[in-house]
């Protein structure tokens, strides 16, 4: 039987694990972990590109995006564009500036996946896959669920 506190170590772990390899990152390009997360984020995830993207899918609160999402266009690493259907929709679209970053990341990532799966064979490593999407939809499922019912 798996306990709680088992399954929320891990989860921790690999969180605190990916923090801890973004630092060096942060601290190259002065940038704090919420924008380096909405950097990796719209590099890794072509089509989702607004706000309420990275609000949603990263589970980030909307006044943390939008504030990180000023800093970086700011800092020349973003930039706006409306949605030529629906002028209230904001696309996000990073600027060749932000390249090196996300090299760098690309980079980090691959280096996360190689410490978090080392010792798995490549079997494992499409289990592990298939597993983490199932709980993610699951977990997803029983959030929406919940909020629902909260509203009721």
């Amino acid at each position: 039987m798996y306990h709680i506190t088992d399954y929320l170590v891990t989860t921790r772990a690999i969180q605190k694990l990916h923090e801890n390899m973004l630092k060096e990152l942060c601290l190259r390009y002065g940038l704090t972990s919420i924008e380096a997360a909405i950097i990796s984020f719209l590099h890794n995830n072509p089509g989702k590109d607004t706000a309420g993207d990275i609000v949603e899918l990263r589970m980030l609160s909307k006044g943390n995006v939008s504030r990180a999402v000023e800093l970086l266009i700011r800092k020349g690493y973003l930039l706006r564009e409306p949605d030529r259907n629906d002028r209230r929709r904001i696309h996000l679209h990073l600027t060749p500036e932000a390249a090196p970053i996300t090299s760098a990341i690309d980079q980090i990532q691959e280096g996360f996946f190689s410490e978090l799966l080392t010792g798995f064979s490549e079997h494992d490593r499409q289990n592990f896959q298939e597993l983490n999407v199932r709980i993610r939809n699951n977990a997803l499922d029983a959030l929406k669920r919940r909020q629902t019912n909260e509203r009721k």
